[in-house]
């Protein structure tokens, strides 16, 4: 495959990701649960690797796709990826179509499988992709197969929406073909394209599932596919891939326990997945809608999805690659991280592209009058320049504001998720921003490692200082400021920290102060949540206290063990 293709491939995953908000907000179909985007930047992910042997990407294309858009896009690329050359598009699209059609046990057109076949239908009638006029055309015939979705469909009839993984598609394949041509800028915002039918009708109700989506991979050497058919059997929207001796398979069902032990009888069992639908369809339909103002921040931050969720939060993603997986930090599980650090498996972090970041600018702009973006510290990088080059270049309406917090972790989670309260209830951006520089100046976070060595394995300490270090007992306490993480000392055992802990707090509160008090654990939240919240609680029993996974960028470079305290004072009367 020639470097532009899979460079193509590269720009149309980072927009799916940039705009996956979008995607879980008009997620009805076939579920009502919000997580098509999500779903679809962990299942697309393998295609951003440009460097990696093509079989690899679609081995992890199998491994990686999550819910039942995710699954039926990841066997429609594990073809189309194969591509030689641009030549050889139309007839991977035909091969990846029929593949997506015979993977679903019910199949359905108004949904990303009719985008497939406009796409082959139209790829077979254009003689060369590459350039300009031939993507305005393709992506004029996908954008009428995505807007029949709403018309074809019951379900996006009744919600005045079209459907998500079609319009996730879209989206993909605009990327795609645009920088095929060589003009990777010349999309027009989704929500002008659109326009009319990306806001769920006030009067839609989803009825409550039970319950789970399940993703697995199962290695089964002496079964046929017909026979791994009879797990799927009587339960909904099932997908199954295969791929030699390993089976992919996607379901919904209301005993996931039940399935688990008839896929154990069949094989061994490579992967699991499994996500509470009521949960989700409740958190979806309780979610904050019609909102015209947001605030952007990095994930570095320890604000989760279910955060950026109930409060409307865009959250800007760090990449963080385990071992070979590579995804947005947000999408791994904390035990997915300090399980294998502590195995010695290399763990790295990396930014979002220049270009990703730029399409989640646009994508929020182009859903909310005003963005504030409570950027991660300039110090620690580069976002808020590009940030800023870019509202030079693109925000000629001056709707885009950018503050450099000079915070990270449960620093710049406290500011972040104080300043969206604040902007719900205000519903005034000038006011919010004169807050945001009232709670950034006050806010403070001590971060108390467990082990050196980890900081040393990123680069950020000497690994003589780690060794000594920790051959000592010596567990430092950092605090991120504007010009990089500070030292605050060194303490020898879990109860010295305490006593730091209570110290910092007691130099900035009284004792009946309303502040809100972020406590963060990495790998250690029974500890966190019975000792140090207790402590911390019997210390300020007027505060709010909220307990917070550590932003997983922070936990790659600082390591298992590690829990901090983060804290905004007189947080109610500010």
């Amino acid at each position: 495959m020639d470097k532009l293709l899979k460079d193509s491939f590269v720009t149309g995953a980072e927009r799916v990701a940039a705009w996956a908000d979008l995607l879980d907000a008009i997620n009805v179909f076939p579920v009502a649960d919000g997580d098509t985007g999500r779903n679809l930047s962990i299942s697309l992910y393998p295609l951003r690797a440009a460097d990696a042997d093509r079989k690899k990407v679609v081995e992890q294309l199998l491994f990686s796709a999550r819910g039942n858009s995710g699954n039926i896009a990841s066997r429609f690329f594990s073809s189309f990826y194969m591509a030689d050359s641009i030549a050889d598009l139309a007839g991977k699209a035909q091969e990846g179509r029929k593949g997506a059609w015979r993977a679903v046990s019910d199949p359905c057109t108004g949904t990303m499988l009719s985008l497939f076949d406009a796409l082959a239908e139209v790829l077979s009638a254009t003689q060369s992709v590459a350039v300009k006029e031939a993507a305005i055309r393709i992506l004029n015939r996908l954008e009428k197969a995505v807007q029949e979705t709403m018309n074809t469909l019951p379900k996006l009839r009744d919600a005045q929406v079209v459907d998500a993984g079609a319009l996730g598609m879209y989206i993909f394949f605009e990327g795609f073909f645009y920088a095929l041509a060589g003009v990777p800028d010349n999309q027009r915002p989704v929500t002008e394209i659109f326009k009319n039918s990306l806001r769920i009708s006030s009067s839609f109700r989803e009825e409550m599932d039970n319950g789970y989506c399940v993703d697995f991979v199962v290695e089964a050497k002496n079964y046929s596919p017909e026979q791994l058919a009879e797990i799927t059997r009587g339960q909904d929207n099932a997908v199954i891939i295969p791929e030699g001796n390993i089976y992919k398979i996607h379901l919904h069902t209301e005993n996931a326990e039940k399935i688990k032990g008839q896929v154990n009888q069949l094989g061994s069992m490579l992967h699991w997945e499994e996500d509470n639908l009521s949960y989700q369809i409740r958190e979806f339909m309780n979610a904050q809608a019609g909102q015209s103002m947001n605030i952007m921040t990095d994930a570095a931050g320890s604000v989760t999805r279910a955060d950026a969720k109930k409060y409307g939060i865009t959250l800007l993603n760090s990449y963080l690659t385990v071992g070979d997986k590579c995804m947005p930090e947000t999408y791994y599980q904390p035990e997915e991280l300090y399980d294998p650090m502590r195995q010695g498996i290399k763990v790295s972090t990396s930014q979002a592209s220049v270009y990703e970041r730029h399409q989640f600018y646009q994508a929020a702009l182009a859903r909310f009058e005003k963005v504030l973006y409570l950027c991660v510290g300039s110090v620690f990088t580069g976002n808020y320049h590009v940030a800023l080059d870019w509202k030079e270049a693109r925000d000629k309406e001056n709707r885009f504001f950018v503050i450099d917090t000079g915070a990270a972790s449960g620093r710049l989670g406290v500011i972040a998720l104080a300043v969206a309260r604040y902007l719900a209830q205000t519903n005034d951006m000038e006011k919010t921003r004169s807050f945001a520089q009232k709670a950034i100046n006050s806010c403070e976070e001590y971060v108390f490692l467990d082990k050196l060595h980890y900081l040393a394995a990123g680069g950020r300490l000497s690994k003589a200082s780690a060794f000594f270090g920790d051959m000592l007992k010596m567990k430092p306490v950092i605090s991120p400021q504007p010009e990089g993480a500070r030292k605050m000392g060194v303490v020898r055992n879990q109860q010295d920290q305490l006593k730091m802990a209570r110290e910092k707090l007691a130099a900035s509160l009284q004792k009946d102060s309303r502040a809100f008090i972020m406590l963060e654990y990495s790998d250690n939240f029974e500890w966190v949540n019975k000792t140090v919240k207790k402590f911390v609680g019997q210390l300020y029993p007027r505060a709010e206290i909220i307990l917070q996974p550590l932003s997983l960028t922070s936990g790659a470079h600082m390591g298992p063990g590690t829990w901090a305290v983060a804290f905004l004072p007189e947080f109610a009367l500010l």
